[in-house]
């Protein structure tokens, strides 16, 4: 027993004397002033990264790409001059345009438009202003922006990054993709760059360059947030819309400016928002380049696009269309019929099919479709991959122009009534006498053409004579 106590009494006073000299250490520590040191006072370089291929960290960094892009990206301001109406619907309206906006989600935006204060009972034509912008894609003096923001302008006047200022001239439009080519006297321009709009993807780094509110030379950035949007903006029967969506800031006046990649690519021309008010909301759409190459191309060679058709009507996939119709796959665009002698009709394709595939490319929804073939010729040969019941099968289609042709249009196949961008239909004997004249032949559809740029014809206008020669 004696042997345990010497044991014991020993270690028991060591570990007392060892817990009372952290005791005492750790309350010294709790006593003693702290030393605090302010944020503020230590430097700090806020730094956003992304990842090269080979893993590499890098600073994200636009200013190169910035200054390079906005040299090449343009103002476009356009006048239209309006005859009053009897009902003066357009004096004192703050917004002219507001029934072509409409409370439609998704918008075409450009600059606010404004107009000169004219008396009602004046007879001068009234002026109204829109602005966008432009993205200059050669030296010689050639500028893309979308159709909307020159469609009916009298006269365009484009102003550089270096407030240099040009009058403009449509060389031709294309409302199908919502794309004009305009030209400008200088052939010292700078040009962006044209990137591959396929190779774009989901979360890439974007940057959207224009002019919004009139704010010249703006650049935002943000990503890719999605591809092949189809949101029905477009009112013309042969629309493409495979849009690209982005997050970047886009607002009235960037309509017709420049969606760039990180390698100062053009990748997009920034044309439509969805927006609940007309200003930026979250998401901007941009027609892709590929697209935009292809139709600039067509207007600089031929003056008007030369479009390929494979002569179907196509639906996208949902559940009740694959219960329905008891497809085999949920991805695709789904044949629904196919015109007679069409070039798919042709090539085997048959109704109930689904496109899954054009050439290598992938086939999701009909906005893929639409714009891998929007991007061919007349005459083009495309392999088209289907699935068939289950069954994955590829046919070689031939593709045509609108009229039935495997072969580009010359000056002399395009039709008259086409350049003219009019439809018409005969005047019965019955409405003819009722109006008190001989005949005649109204005007049932007005696109663009002739007739819209160069005359304040309309809709329902019947002609009765052309250069004092009677029209029945």
């Amino acid at each position: 027993m004696k042997k345990i106590i010497k044991t014991l009494v020993p270690s028991m006073v060591g570990s007392g004397l060892t817990i009372a000299v952290f005791f005492l250490a750790g309350l010294n520590h709790r006593m003693a002033p702290a030393d605090h040191v302010y944020q503020e006072q230590v430097p700090v370089h806020h730094a956003l990264y992304t990842v090269k291929e080979n893993g590499e960290f890098i600073p994200l960094d636009f200013t190169g790409i910035s200054s390079r892009a906005m040299n090449s990206v343009v103002h476009v301001r356009s006048i239209r001059k309006v005859q009053p109406a009897a009902n003066h619907m357009f004096y004192n309206s703050p917004n002219p345009f507001g029934e072509m906006f409409g409370d439609d989600l998704f918008k075409f935006f450009w600059g606010e438009p404004r107009q000169q204060n004219v008396h009602p009972r004046q007879s001068e034509p009234m002026i109204q202003e829109g602005t966008g912008s432009g993205v200059v894609i050669s030296s010689q003096g050639y500028i893309v922006t979308n159709n909307h923001v020159v469609e009916g302008a009298d006269e365009i006047e484009v102003t550089l990054h270096n407030n240099d200022f040009y009058k403009a001239r449509i060389i031709g439009t294309d409302p199908s993709t919502d794309l004009a080519l305009l030209q400008i006297k200088n052939n010292d321009l700078q040009p962006i760059p044209l990137g591959n709009s396929d190779q774009v993807e989901v979360g890439e780094w974007v940057m959207a360059i224009g002019n919004p509110f009139n704010l010249n030379s703006t650049v935002t950035a943000g990503i890719i947030s999605a591809k092949g949007r189809n949101i029905n903006i477009i009112d013309d029967k042969s629309a493409i819309e495979a849009f690209i969506q982005t997050d970047a800031a886009i607002n009235p006046g960037n309509s017709g400016g420049a969606l760039v990649n990180l390698q100062g690519e053009l990748i997009g021309i920034n044309t439509a928002i969805a927006s609940p008010t007309g200003a930026y909301a979250g998401y901007g759409f941009a027609i892709p380049a590929d697209i935009v190459n292809k139709v600039v191309k067509d207007l600089m060679e031929y003056g008007a696009v030369q479009r390929a058709y494979l002569g179907i009507m196509v639906r996208d996939i949902n559940s009740r269309l694959v219960d329905g119709a008891r497809l085999k796959t949920t991805t695709g665009a789904y044949v629904d019929s196919l015109a007679n002698k069409s070039a798919a009709a042709e090539a085997g394709i048959k109704a109930g099919d689904v496109i899954i595939a054009v050439d290598e490319f992938p086939v999701q929804q009909t906005a893929d479709l639409l714009e891998q073939i929007g991007k061919h010729h007349p005459g083009d040969l495309v392999n088209i991959k289907v699935n068939r019941d289950g069954k994955e099968m590829s046919y070689a289609v031939n593709l045509t122009g609108e009229k039935g042709l495997k072969k580009l249009a010359s000056g002399k196949d395009l039709d008259i009534l086409d350049m003219l961008g009019a439809s018409f239909e005969e005047i019965d004997h019955q409405s003819a006498k009722k109006l008190g004249i001989e005949g005649g032949v109204r005007i049932t559809e007005l696109k663009d053409g002739l007739l819209k740029k160069q005359t304040d014809i309309q809709e329902g206008f019947i002609i009765t004579g052309i250069n004092h020669q009677k029209v029945k």
